[in-house]
């Protein structure tokens, strides 16, 4: 067992402590020092795994000590000796303090390997006795700390992990610094950490401590997170179930600071009265110390102009001026010398330094201050929504004209693309606006729920629909609360049940309200449910009750739904519905909606192999929704375009695509699972093979625990063809059984939706079950002939072949293949095309040596940049540049009873074929061979590889 020693700084008790133990509970928090930090994580883990030495760099909070710890931890299991120091600015002044951390505890192992000058200064030096120092001691010192790793290093591995370098003693430094340039090949590592403060830092600080490691060193910087890891870091923390914009404020608070944003969670998990939306976040008073000390330095005219710039938007000299700040050019500049403002080359625009100080000074100011600095900005601001929001936050209770003010500026909002935006204004609106008025408080704060639906933040949403919902009785009102609590609740609608009663007893009998309650009931049928006869009848009866009410919106959205039920369904009548939706007169936002009449019909077009004209459509529809700001939409349609260029063999272009949809449905908290969906899809396709699986068992999940009859069969669909594209050919069966299932239960005829019977019955071909592929072809090729869907026909064709070949029919199956080829050629589905070349080129192989070439094969998904299937044709190349297969033997009267491709198996086993060379030549994966040489053991009633050779031997004496 190796030894671990290390000395704590004066940050902790002097004395000696295992570092195993040590650093064991920073080790258990290994899952918040992952997020967002895996890229840097994993070099500097890779260059300690080479030998060489890493300094971590950053500003202060970003997580340099976090990591630095955990990688101690990890890499303190296989040096013998451990040497550890953390400084503090405090005691920076004191000589030879972090020396003494680093090598006081170990000065007794190494000093007989020391000359008697060197370890004469050395213990003078760690001890304080004497009088030591660099000015007279320096050349024995240098040499004594050097020979002391040295004499170290010949026992085993050493790690140095020295935190806080910035303030290292400099006589510390100094020799660390002399000894790390000079270790040469000794086994010593150094794990370091320094704090640098923007760019100036980096090219000072950093450059020095950098110039005092070993040559070897590698620097890692520590940046940023992102939103999505910030929200992932809260939540590991316990700060769970923040409002998405809430989170979204903790990250520009906090500038991205890991530090500072758990430091901003805990003060909202500790306030009783949690801000209002458009209200600043609370900056507890550890970060306001923090980051305001230098105010101290300000005059008082300089601080009131630094608030004025807190609160405003966009805050420049000439916005300040007219705000009545008349020397705001030297009082900014005051403020940027201090390092609270950063210069900007780019533009006249005043910028703190970091985000936080901007909130702490407003957080500072008292409230009649704040009031005044809004006060000024109503005026000075030139943009009618920053002037109606400072108009709003200077003024305290009701105020009927300040209340119109803000609804016209959320409207603008609105009408700008910028829905989050209305929604906040919308809310404002409705605290300033009286109660005994039309309209209502309750009926803007339901608009400001609705714009934050638009904007992708249910939560928010959800919530105020459940404040209006306690005192309101309008039934208008209620049924309108109702409906946003069902839209925040996405897939999940079962969540939600409950619901239902309740807002059918508020409807009572208006046909209006009705129509709204209808049109989320055919929802919960198709999504709850699974039922889209049911889910169509509801969208149709709601579509009616619309009507009758002059409710044109909703009648839109529930001919739209019916539009869709009854394209998926196969439905003859589905080409008028999507007419009717399409008529005259239309509502612009429910045009572009991702359920509305322009979605419908892209569907309808990708299903009918109109490739071309739904992309498109859903292109231009994908640009309107971004113009109007309505996230859920811009989420779906990116999803809806990476499915279409991925039929059409793009399959970078859809990975893009995809990947991208499903950043922005985790950042919003919106589709996720649906995005997972098809990212699957991508990957399979384009990308990785097992980011693939992961993504498709992340949407079966999610679908799951959503209670999503809808979505999981796709979700399944595209586990089963991730799986297929493995090689995992017994679980691509398994997950598209299941799809058959659920789609035949939900009323799904049309095959065109999810595309996967041809993925099953290739998968069963694999597995050794063609009668099954053959059925799964012949019921799906009726709805196939039936609705004129050429590509599914063509794809189906493809798998026939596949079953005719496994029956030994190689001439029938060549000819369909080839026939499915050129069809699907014709129609643009080019990754289809260059799997059914594949196919082909497979069986003209399997019929001897002949001039067969995979060359033809390979240029196809080279086209469609179909990585995972490019490297499949190459494994295929190189199985048979193996040489051809040995004659066959004659099969045993005992494998009789074997499926096909368990008789295949067991013949090439026969004749010594491995595992390996037997996927190689059935164009399966190895572990389906082994699945299926499983199956033969238990038929048989033998043991292994061994019997099947004795039965052939036996046989052949036969």
């Amino acid at each position: 067992m190796g030894r671990c020693l290390t000395l704590a700084g004066t940050r902790h008790t002097r004395g000696a402590v295992t570092v195993r133990r040590d650093f064991a509970e920073s080790a258990g928090r290994r899952s918040d020092l992952v997020i967002g930090r895996e890229e840097s994580f994993g070099a500097a883990r890779e260059q300690l795994t080479r030998g060489g030495s890493v300094l971590l760099h950053g500003p202060a909070g970003i997580g340099k000590s976090t990591v630095l710890r955990t990688l101690a931890a990890e890499y303190a299991r296989t040096a013998r000796t451990v040497l550890r120091c953390s400084a503090t600015e405090s005691e920076s002044h004191l000589p030879f303090l972090a020396l003494a951390d680093l090598l006081g505890l170990v000065l007794d192992q190494v000093s007989h390997a020391l000359p008697a000058a060197q370890r004469t200064a050395l213990e003078s030096a760690l001890t304080g006795r004497g009088e030591s120092t660099l000015q007279r001691d320096g050349l024995a010192l240098r040499l004594a700390v050097l020979s002391a790793l040295r004499a170290l290093a010949a026992e085993g591995p050493v790690l140095v992990v020295a935190d806080d370098l910035q303030w290292l003693d400099p006589a510390s430094a100094e020799l660390l610094g002399f000894a790390a340039r000079r270790l040469g090949d000794a086994p010593v590592r150094l794990l370091c950490a320094v704090r640098t403060e923007g760019p100036q830092a980096e090219g000072t600080a950093y450059d020095r401590h950098l110039s005092a490691s070993p040559p070897d060193t590698r620097a890692v910087r520590l940046g940023p997170l992102n939103r999505a890891q910030v929200s992932a870091l809260l939540d590991e923390r316990g700060y769970s179930g923040l409002p998405r914009s809430t989170v979204r404020d903790i990250h520009r608070t906090s500038g991205g600071n890991p530090l500072f944003a758990l430091e901003l969670g805990r003060a909202l998990a500790e306030s009783p009265t949690p801000p209002r939306p458009g209200e600043p976040l609370p900056v507890p008073t550890s970060l306001r110390a923090l980051v305001l000390s230098r105010l101290e330095m300000l005059s008082d005219e300089a601080r009131r102009t630094l608030l004025v710039a807190s609160a405003g938007a966009r805050p420049t000299p000439a916005l300040l001026h007219a705000a009545g700040r008349e020397n705001a050019e030297a009082e900014t500049a005051q403020a940027a010398a201090l390092g609270l403002l950063a210069t900007d080359p780019e533009g006249p625009a005043v910028r703190f330094a970091h985000p936080l100080i901007s909130a702490a000074l407003y957080a500072e100011a008292p409230a009649p201050e704040r009031r005044a600095a809004h006060a000024a900005l109503s005026t000075a601001a030139s943009d009618p929504i920053e002037r109606a929001r400072h108009l709003a936050l200077a003024t305290t209770g009701t105020d009927p004209e300040v209340a119109a003010r803000l609804a016209e500026a959320a409207a603008l909002a609105r009408d700008r693309g910028a829905p989050s935006v209305a929604a906040s204004l919308g809310l404002l609106a409705a605290r300033h606006t009286p109660a005994d008025g039309p309209p209502g408080p309750d009926e803007r704060r339901l608009t400001a729920a609705e714009d934050a639906i638009t904007a992708g933040e249910p939560d928010l949403a959800r919530d105020i629909a459940r404040e209006v919902l306690t005192r309101a009785s309008a039934p208008g009102e209620r049924v309108r609360a109702w409906m946003v609590v069902i839209e925040a609740a996405g897939q999940a609608i079962g969540d939600v049940d409950a619901v239902f009663p309740q807002a059918l007893a508020d409807a009572g009998d208006d046909p209006r309200l009705l129509a709204l309650v209808h049109y989320q009931l055919a929802w919960r049928s198709l999504v709850v449910q699974g039922d889209f006869a049911q889910g169509r009848e509801e969208a149709a009866h709601a579509a009616r009750l619309a009507a009758r009410a002059g409710d044109r919106r909703t009648e839109l959205l529930a001919l739209a739904f019916q539009a869709q039920a009854e394209t998926l369904m196969g439905h003859p009548d589905a080409p008028a519905t999507i007419e009717r939706a399409l008529a005259e007169p239309q509502d612009a936002r429910v045009a572009c909606h991702h359920n509305g009449a322009g979605s419908s019909r892209f569907r309808w077009l990708v299903m009918s192999d109109r490739l071309a004209e739904a992309r498109t459509a859903v292109t231009g529809l994908l640009r309107e929704v971004r113009r109007r700001g309505m996230a859920e939409s811009e989420v779906h349609y990116l999803r809806f375009l990476a499915e279409t260029e991925l039929h059409s063999g793009h399959c970078g272009r859809a990975l893009e695509l995809a990947r991208e949809s499903l950043t922005l449905a985790r950042d919003a908290g919106i589709g996720e699972g649906a995005g997972a969906m098809q990212a699957a899809l991508a990957e399979a396709a384009g990308g990785d093979v097992d980011r693939a699986l992961t993504l498709a068992r992340e949407a079966v999940r999610r679908a799951e625990e959503d209670g999503d009859a809808v979505y999981l069969s796709r979700a399944l669909a595209a586990l089963g063809h991730a799986s297929l594209v493995a090689g995992d050919a017994e679980a691509a069966v398994r997950a598209l059984r299941r799809v058959r299932e659920l789609e035949a239960g939900a009323g799904i005829t049309d095959p065109a939706r999810g595309r996967w019977q041809g993925d099953l019955a290739e998968a069963l071909v694999r597995t050794g079950e063609p009668a099954e592929a053959l059925d799964v072809i012949e019921v799906t090729r009726a709805h196939a002939l039936r609705l004129g869907r050429g590509s599914v026909l063509a794809v189906l064709d493809r798998s026939e072949a596949l079953v005719r070949a496994a029956r030994g029919e190689h001439r029938a199956a060549v000819t369909r293949l080839t026939s499915a080829r050129e069809r699907l050629a014709g129609l643009g589905y080019g990754l289809e095309e260059a799997r059914a070349a594949f196919a082909l080129v497979g069986l003209r192989a399997d019929r001897g040596p002949g001039t067969t070439t995979y060359d033809e094969a390979a240029r196809l998904f080279r086209r469609c940049r179909a990585l995972p299937w490019l490297r499949q044709v190459e494994a295929a190349v190189a199985a048979r540049a193996a040489g051809p297969p040995p004659a066959r033997t004659t099969v045993p009267d005992a494998l009789a009873g074997l499926a096909p491709m368990e008789r295949q198996v067991a013949a090439l086993v026969m004749e010594g074929a491995t595992n390996r060379e037997i996927a190689g030549r059935l164009f399966v994966s190895v572990k389906t061979v082994e699945a299926t040489l499983t199956r033969v053991y238990r038929k048989l009633g033998i043991r292994s590889r061994v019997d099947i050779v004795r039965l052939a031997a036996g046989s052949r004496e036969a």
